[in-house]
């Protein structure tokens, strides 16, 4: 074999439609576009326009609402600790928090913080330090003799004024008397 005899395989490349070259091509003419009007040239937008008809993205009426900076949880339960605990994970003798949890496995990276949820019994006295706990994970902590301590969210002072502030003005809007027949 020489390098002038090297060639692809049969079908490995396949080229091009080459559209808009005359009749005998099957594609000639409009190439493949239609008539005339807005979609036969480009740039076209019309998206999800249907003829002056109401679109359908319009006629559905708007669901829920998404918050812009929502933050992720871990949920962790009662019985997830208790696996872990099983398993040889967990040590119950140490406090367990969110870096304890992620180097034992049972959460995968540390988001913004760990809820505690209800649901499964927890036998090992653990001492946890978490962002939220439901009353019923921290019932069935302090049943089993461990702690539940929930980390508190600092307050900045200039957020704290500018809730002041808010909170001022919503109350000085709400006081206004209602306008009367006489005035």
């Amino acid at each position: 074999m020489r390098l002038n005899e090297l060639k692809d395989n049969p079908g490995s490349r396949k080229f091009r439609l080459r559209i808009g070259r005359g009749i005998g091509s099957g594609i000639g003419k409009t190439g493949g576009r239609g008539g005339k009007g807005q979609t036969a040239r480009s740039g076209a937008r019309i998206g999800g326009f249907e003829g002056g008809q109401m679109p359908l993205h319009r006629r559905l009426p708007k669901r829920g609402f998404n918050k812009r900076n929502r933050k992720e949880w871990n949920e962790v339960s009662p019985a997830r600790l208790q696996a872990a605990v099983d398993a040889g994970r967990l040590d119950a003798a140490q406090p367990v928090d969110v870096a304890a949890l992620v180097a034992a496995g049972v959460v995968r990276r540390p988001l913004d913080g760990v809820r505690l949820l209800g649901g499964g019994e927890l036998k090992a006295a653990l001492k946890l330090t978490v962002d939220h706990a439901t009353p019923s994970a921290r019932a069935a902590i302090e049943q089993a003799g461990g702690s539940v301590a929930v980390i508190e969210k600092k307050v900045l002072p200039a957020d704290e004024e500018k809730r002041a502030r808010t909170a001022k003005k919503k109350g000085a809007t709400s006081k206004r008397k209602p306008a009367t027949a006489e005035e």
